[in-house]
């Protein structure tokens, strides 16, 4: 191993410096008042030229924009809305809260996202979304994607939670659909503890979440606290957005280390039986969270590799679980042999952020690398 000393190191933590520091500390000296949204206005306002969208609503949590966009769309009760089957819980959350049902589909074997020829068998009279995930920053084929909801008359909604720094063909993860939706969780490549942002081109899309994201009061209301309907309050503090308006400015750095930190991870592990989150042509993988696959037919004990590494002091995260085998109130759309259903045993998230060094990252592949070898 490069180096037998036990070490401490986490799956991941933010990179916060003295530039968000000044921020949060201004917000909370002066940002009261007249000034109680200076910096969620300056945050919305550099994130949506860094996406190159025309509008962004800064939100508690991606789940809320998320929950504040499938609303804005009219999903409700009766509707489905269709996502690939592994992931977080997150995505579905807002569809049940809103009465309608998630329909799983199976992911691709390559980017372990949603299968696009999957998502147009699975359309009925009663799908209303397709929500198109970019897992680990791994990207969707969105140009399929698209076109199947151009084609049929349903939106595409972008969760990008995982995938700041994402570029799919000159376009920003979150920024090709009817809207995108970002978490900024204190895992997240950039943060702002918690917290999201809502982002969309389309004008009256943003209007009506803009108006559910205060309470149900329109901007163009003249009357003082009065509700043109019943919204929600998923409002970022300006505490918050003041240290996003930071991270956001570093936002080439964060992602440039990330990327740096999975090309030293699959340099490691050049000859192992393993694949790791995919590049394509003409693509940019923000590569939140590096994550190795262990070939099927290879014998691999996740829990001994997880075990291996925790002894040692590192921590390691599980892949996402199928949804369709917890208790969320979804159904699967088709009952064949599915990637999902297995994928998540034979694959691992490993430790990536900021101030991760080049001795951290080999002494975490030299455990992975003996743990594998053991199984061959």
């Amino acid at each position: 191993m490069a180096d037998k000393q036990l070490r401490n190191i986490p799956y991941t933590r933010p990179s916060i410096t003295e530039v968000e520091v000044a921020y949060a500390t201004d917000a909370a000296r002066n940002g009261w008042g007249e000034h109680c949204y200076d910096y969620i206005i300056r945050f919305e306002e550099a994130f949506k030229a860094h996406l190159d969208v025309k509008y962004a609503i800064a939100t508690s949590s991606c789940t809320g924009a998320l929950h504040m966009g499938m609303h804005a769309l009219g999903i409700g009760p009766g509707d489905e809305v269709i996502m690939a089957d592994t992931n977080w819980v997150a995505t579905a959350a807002p569809i049940v809260h809103l009465g309608a049902t998630p329909v799983f589909v199976d992911i691709l074997q390559d980017s372990w996202c949603l299968d696009p020829q999957q998502v147009e068998a699975a359309i009925t009279s009663n799908t209303k979304a397709i929500v198109a995930v970019h897992l680990y920053g791994n990207l969707c084929d969105m140009d399929a994607l698209l076109t199947i909801g151009e084609r049929h008359g349903i939106p595409v909604i972008e969760d990008a939670a995982e995938a700041i720094g994402s570029v799919y063909h000159g376009k920003r993860a979150g920024s090709m659909g009817s809207f995108g939706a970002f978490s900024f969780h204190g895992t997240k490549t950039m943060t702002t503890g918690e917290g999201g942002m809502f982002v969309t081109n389309n004008p009256d899309l943003y209007e009506r979440v803009l108006t559910l994201s205060n309470h149900g009061r329109s901007r163009a209301q003249a009357k003082q606290f009065w509700p043109d309907l019943v919204g929600f309050k998923y409002k970022m503090s300006n505490m918050q957005a003041a240290i996003g308006f930071g991270q956001i400015q570093r936002i080439d750095c964060l992602t440039g280390v990330k990327r740096n930190i999975f090309s030293m991870y699959h340099e490691c592990f050049k000859g192992l039986p393993v694949r790791m989150n995919p590049e394509p042509e003409g693509c940019t993988n923000g590569y939140w969270m590096p994550t190795l696959v262990v070939e099927d037919d290879i014998p691999f004990d996740r829990d001994f590799m997880i075990s291996e590494l925790k002894r040692n002091g590192v921590d390691a995260r599980v892949f996402f679980w199928p949804l369709s085998s917890t208790s969320v109130q979804g159904r699967k759309a088709f009952f064949r042999p599915y990637i999902s259903e297995n994928i998540y045993l034979k694959a691992l998230n490993l430790p990536s952020y900021h101030d991760l060094t080049d001795s951290d990252v080999l002494f975490v592949s030299d455990i992975v690398r003996m743990a594998i070898e053991r199984s061959l």
